[in-house]
């Protein structure tokens, strides 16, 4: 098999796996609260990255990553995972999923807008028409096709969502001052974040859980919307000559989910969720091209 064919292969796998995390989220907060779904998928995914790390022979990374650069990686941590699935979590809890996980979408579009003031990029045409058609698109969702109503089902849920947009931006902002290996870094933040998220949920929650179908959820979501995948398509982008080719192939993960909303969670596709997502995709692609952008799932 040709380096290009199985980067082909990896980066449809990641982002079928991450077409997933939306139906899981939901899945998953039938039976745990934000904070119980948040402390132990964020174990699984230190321990399946921990693995990886170490099946690589890259063990030793770790400690020097972090001896190098402690309040670097102890920032990154706290931003991501922790900061960001609790604000995104909390949005699903409060929002239809279908609403969440293509809000979550934009945030490409925030990532350009947060580049101006903290990396001095200055805004083109090109922006401001992505930038007009994403919120165009999330104002249309959020309302249910009825824009100038301004009627909301859940503005906390709606401003949540726009809010781990900004946080995921924020994070990737200051990941592009890492220069190590990817799935190293995502491991060390992980396992830094693991005893926070468990403090967390301590002092908000409690660490029980009532059965297993939750635990198997949380599990799922750790494994599969955060560790493995990631790995995944992080392996496909290095094996690839095409980094484009490979990237593109996330515009396909809100269509399949949108899918799975509809079959697994019985979710009506409201009319206006598709309009809405007709009007991102484009904004994001127009945001995207011709610069880098992290691949992030919905």
């Amino acid at each position: 098999m040709t380096r290009d064919r199985k980067a082909l292969y990896l980066g449809i796998s990641a982002v079928l796996l991450w077409s997933t995390a939306a139906t899981a989220f939901k899945l998953a907060l039938r039976d745990l609260d934000v904070f119980q779904l948040v402390a132990w998928s964020v174990s699984a995914s230190a321990i399946a990255l921990l693995v990886i790390v170490c099946w690589q022979g890259q063990q030793s990374q770790l400690w020097s990553s972090l001896r190098e650069r402690p309040g670097y990686f102890f920032l990154l941590a706290g931003i991501n995972p922790l900061l960001y699935y609790l604000v995104l979590l909390h949005a699903y809890a409060l929002l239809p999923a279908q609403q969440a996980q293509t809000i979550n979408y934009t945030w490409a579009i925030t990532l350009a807008l947060l580049a101006v003031p903290l990396l001095g990029q200055r805004m083109g045409r090109r922006d401001v028409l992505a930038v007009v058609l994403g919120y165009s698109g999330v104002v249309i969702i959020a309302t249910q096709g009825q824009p100038f109503s301004m009627q909301f089902s859940s503005l906390t849920g709606v401003v949540l969502a726009l809010g781990s947009t900004l946080v995921w931006a924020f994070y990737w902002i200051l990941n592009t001052r890492n220069k190590g290996d990817p799935v190293v870094s995502l491991c060390l933040n992980f396992l830094l974040a693991t005893p926070a998220a468990w403090l967390v949920c301590a002092v908000f929650s409690t660490p029980a859980i009532g059965g297993t179908s939750g635990l198997l959820a949380a599990l799922y979501v750790g494994l599969f919307e955060m560790g493995i995948t990631f790995a995944m398509w992080a392996s496909a982008l290095r094996l690839t000559t095409s980094v484009a080719r490979i990237g593109n192939l996330i515009f396909l993960s809100p269509l399949f989910s949108l899918v799975l909303i509809a079959t697994v969670l019985e979710e009506a596709i409201h009319p206006a969720t598709l309009v809405g997502l007709a009007l991102i995709i484009p904004g994001v692609l127009l945001q995207q091209a011709g610069a880098s952008a992290a691949p992030r799932d919905a």
